[in-house]
């Protein structure tokens, strides 16, 4: 069972969240904290009680957005410790995904938040603390990619992603009519689809040959137009992409 800190400085989203918490069988206790100065004191009370202590906390569901210490500052904070808790951010906003996985989370999990998406996390964390075996998640569609936008899930197809650009442990997809982040790396990404025509071109970009409009050559560098954008090819890939283009169709 685990023991969770919800920490939100918006009242009703605190106990909205602490709410599906306590619902969650895998969930022993849950309390909440209204700002990240307030959760760090009740941390350093759960660190010193130890592990196995009456004051112990397993997992942290931190919002970002806060008044005087954010969300991302707590969590660097208890990345300096020696056994912290788990991290698990729950936000309105995607943009800080690729820093909360760089700070080692378990899980970004957009507002509004839906009981599926936080029995997730939820799951996630005590998977990570041995609280429940691994259970493999199998992609359930292999034309489409879940992705997450506003608390809904959403499913793009394979066929309309146009490039794909690495940011750490993530993955920027494209599309004609946007781009969504995934927690995916690049090398996966080339992998999964390399037999539907996505091939590498720089170890920052993935590329569905099938949306390449243009092959520019300029003083020795070589480029690719996809939709509206220019993206560079690296000298490493400019002859498997100059082969694939002659063959393709």
């Amino acid at each position: 069972m685990l023991r969770a800190l919800a920490v939100d400085d918006e009242r009703p989203s605190l106990e909205e969240l602490l709410y599906l918490l306590n619902a969650d069988p895998r969930i022993g206790s849950a309390e909440g904290a209204g700002d990240a100065t307030e959760a760090l004191r009740r941390i350093n009370r759960a660190l010193e009680s130890g592990p196995g202590g009456a004051e112990a906390i397993d997992v942290v569901f931190l919002d970002i957005n806060m008044p005087g210490l954010d969300g991302l500052d707590l969590a660097r904070l208890l990345t300096g410790f020696a056994e912290p808790p788990l991290t698990v951010f729950v936000t309105a906003h995607e943009d800080f995904a690729v820093q909360a996985f760089d700070l080692k989370a378990v899980d970004y999990v957009l507002k509004p938040v839906r009981k599926e998406r936080l029995a997730e996390a939820v799951r996630r964390a005590a998977e990570q603390r041995g609280a429940t075996p691994r259970i493999t998640v199998s992609e359930p569609d292999p034309d489409h990619l879940p992705v997450e936008l506003g608390g809904v899930t959403r499913f793009v197809p394979v066929d309309d992603i146009t490039h794909v650009e690495a940011q750490g442990d993530y993955a920027r997809l494209h599309t004609g009519k946007g781009s969504h982040l995934v927690r995916i790396p690049l090398s996966t990404l080339e992998e999964r689809w390399r037999s539907r025509g996505f091939v590498r071109i720089h170890r920052r970009h993935l590329v569905a040959l099938r949306h390449i409009g243009e092959l520019r050559l300029d003083a020795g560098s070589v480029s690719v137009v996809v939709g509206s954008e220019e993206l560079q090819v690296s000298r490493r890939h400019t002859r498997e992409l100059r082969d694939l283009l002659m063959r393709r169709p």
